[in-house]
């Protein structure tokens, strides 16, 4: 069992610049990374961020920064990989021993997977995630990689036609999700459907802008403003994404969903929620 902490985000685009997702900026609200600060030991933690998944890291390393910095955290830097070979400088190695939180940026989740799995940096990011209270969070693709099974692509105009989902390896940082993000407002239900129709023993997990989860052990609570969607299909009674040719249309019967809100928990193991009494107050 794991001792530390993952904060998958859904992310949550910029006002502006340009509307294709590589010159979008990829922002957290103040109150999601308040969390992240919470969970890694408040304001005196060591925070790198990794925007290795952006084409702009600088820019938004220094929106990071920035927005580390009203928080009041003291010990932030950007920590952009570009390269393998980066991934297994004793610098940058050194860097992840003596901190207490990663948080790695929007972008192209396949960046993320294509230079850093597999590489000293990867297994010394396991093991301390495995073996000390110490934090990964991720925002849109940030939080994609972290699963073993990750969704690397695919249109969501296209979608639950099999073949329009396409999957890759990710940073296996918990191996029985399936995270997609962007949920709500990139219609995305049918990709992550067909994502867990070819992997239906696996949880899908949709998360909507500004929304997020701290996941501890074999559990997960909701945070931030939006909504998580849980979609499980190991009881489907027709799943025929096995035997179709590719862009036929799909057909899944009996998908279980979930929609869950701020304070909701939801146990992975046992894949039992929790949810908050209807006269709860809101935070």
């Amino acid at each position: 069992m794991s001792k530390g902490v993952l904060i998958p985000i859904g992310g949550n685009e910029d006002k502006g610049i340009e509307e294709n997702e590589q010159y979008t900026l990829e922002f957290i609200s103040e109150g999601i990374l308040y969390h992240v600060v919470k969970q890694a030991g408040g304001i005196d933690a060591n925070i790198l961020v990794i925007p290795t998944a952006s084409s702009i890291p600088d820019e938004v390393g220094q929106n990071y920064l920035e927005a580390f910095d009203k928080l009041g955290c003291k010990n932030v830097r950007v920590m952009d990989i570009r390269s393998r070979e980066e991934s297994e400088d004793p610098k940058n190695l050194e860097w992840v021993q003596n901190a207490q939180c990663v948080m790695f940026s929007g972008g192209n989740q396949s960046n993320i997977t294509r230079n850093i799995k597999g590489t000293s940096l990867h297994k010394l990011l396991i093991d301390k995630y495995q073996n000390e209270s110490f934090v990964i969070a991720g925002t849109s693709a940030g939080a994609m990689c972290m699963s073993q099974e990750m969704i690397r692509g695919g249109s969501a105009q296209e979608s639950f036609v099999k073949g329009a989902v396409r999957m890759g390896e990710g940073m296996d940082f918990i191996p029985n999700l399936i995270i997609d993000s962007h949920f709500i407002r990139r219609g995305r239900f049918g990709r992550l459907a067909e994502a867990i129709a070819q992997f239906p023993q696996l949880i899908g997990v949709g998360l909507a802008e500004d929304t997020g989860l701290i996941v501890k052990e074999n559990s997960f609570e909701v945070i931030g403003s939006g909504m998580v969607i849980i979609m499980d299909a190991r009881k489907a009674k027709h799943n025929n994404h096995e035997i179709l040719q590719e862009g036929t249309p799909m057909t899944l019967t009996h998908l279980k969903t979930h929609v869950l809100a701020n304070g909701d928990v939801f146990n992975i193991k046992e894949r039992k929620i929790k949810v908050l009494p209807l006269d709860a107050p809101f935070v």
